[in-house]
C-alpha cells in the first residue's frame, strides 16, 4: 500500500515513520526542497508540490492507495487557506477518481477556522459518496503529534479493512 501525505508537518512525519516501519510506502508532499532530507530520513519518498497548485500533485497520485489531506493547520492568507479546503480539495478529489486511490483521510481539526473545516468535510462527503470512495474524517488533536499519528494510522487501517 502507498499513502500520499499532503500536509501534516512533524505529525505527518511521525505517521510516515509508523507506516514505513510496517512495510508501507509513503509519498510525502512538500513545497520546499530543503525539507527533502527530513522526509527521506523518515523513510518516505519526497514529492515537491503545492496543494495550492493541484496540477503539481497530479502525478503524485500514481500507485497511491490512500490519500491523506492533512491541512487542518495550514497557514497563510485566509482566502488561500479556505481554498485548500474548498476549490483545491474539490479539484484534488476529482483528480483522484480515475486513479488507484481507494480511500481518503481528511483532517477536520486544527488551527483553520472551524467553518472552513466543516465546509471541507461536507465537500469530501459529497464527492466520496457520489464516487463511492471510502473516507475517514480525522478529528485528533494536531498538537499531540503521537496521538494524531496513531489516530491517522487507525483511519488508514479502517479504510483498508485491517
Amino acid at each position: 500500500m502507498r499513502v500520499l501525505l499532503i500536509g501534516g508537518g512533524c505529525r505527518g512525519l511521525a505517521l510516515a515513520e509508523r507506516l514505513v516501519a510496517d512495510g508501507h510506502a509513503v509519498r510525502a508532499v512538500t513545497r520546499q526542497e530543503d525539507r527533502r532530507a527530513r522526509i527521506e530520513a523518515a523513510g518516505a519518498e519526497c514529492w515537491i508540490g503545492d496543494p495550492d497548485v493541484v496540477g503539481t500533485l497530479r502525478y503524485a497520485l500514481e500507485n497511491v492507495t490512500i490519500l491523506v489531506w492533512a491541512l487542518g493547520t495550514a497557514a497563510g492568507p485566509p482566502a488561500a487557506v479556505a481554498a485548500l479546503h474548498g476549490a483545491r480539495l474539490e479539484m484534488m478529489l476529482s483528480k483522484s477518481i480515475d486513479t488507484t486511490v481507494r480511500g481518503i483521510v481528511y483532517e477536520a481539526v486544527g488551527t483553520v477556522a472551524p467553518e472552513i473545516l466543516q465546509a471541507g468535510t461536507g465537500q469530501l462527503r459529497r464527492a466520496c459518496e457520489l464516487n463511492e470512495i471510502p473516507f475517514e474524517i480525522l478529528t485528533a488533536d494536531p498538537a499531540d503529534a503521537d496521538g494524531w499519528a496513531a489516530a491517522a494510522r487507525g483511519a488508514i487501517d479502517r479504510l483498508l479493512g485491517v
